[in-house]
């Protein structure tokens, strides 16, 4: 159990349509650690619960204006596919890292925050699971 704990790294991203209600930091209780990248306007969130990613966040990634955001959108894309194709093959590819398939929509301007927060995800999955995109 404990093992399982260690691993649980949950992705889940909610892309809403326009007759949802929006979902805001005060309206979900997340747990401890986790992290909520969000766009209300766009209505859509990817929450993230995996144990260190907020310390990643704060002391080992760098500045969100380190890059452009058309450097993360093009780094999310290679990511995001390689992800989708993981999570896809759960006999190749451990199921307890790669859970949900993330539906990230190539074509929407996400914003700088959510691409750099997503980026710097799966830089942190590749530093604590050891991973190679």
């Amino acid at each position: 159990m404990k093992k399982i704990i260690y691993y649980l790294v949950t992705v889940l991203f909610i892309v809403g349509c326009s007759s949802t209600t929006k979902t805001t930091k005060t309206d979900t209780q997340l747990p401890e650690g986790a992290i909520r990248i969000a766009n209300d306007e766009l209505e859509y969130e990817i929450i993230i619960i995996d144990p260190g990613f907020e310390t990643y966040l704060l002391t080992i990634a760098k500045p969100a204006n380190f890059y452009s955001q058309s450097y993360y959108e093009t780094k999310n894309k290679f990511y995001v596919t390689e992800w989708n194709n993981r999570a896809r093959n759960p006999l190749g590819y451990n199921p307890n890292i790669y859970e949900n398939v993330i539906d990230y929509d190539f074509n929407i301007d996400y914003g700088l925050d959510v691409n750099y927060k997503l980026y710097n995800y799966f830089k942190f999955v590749e530093s604590k699971y050891k991973q190679r995109f």
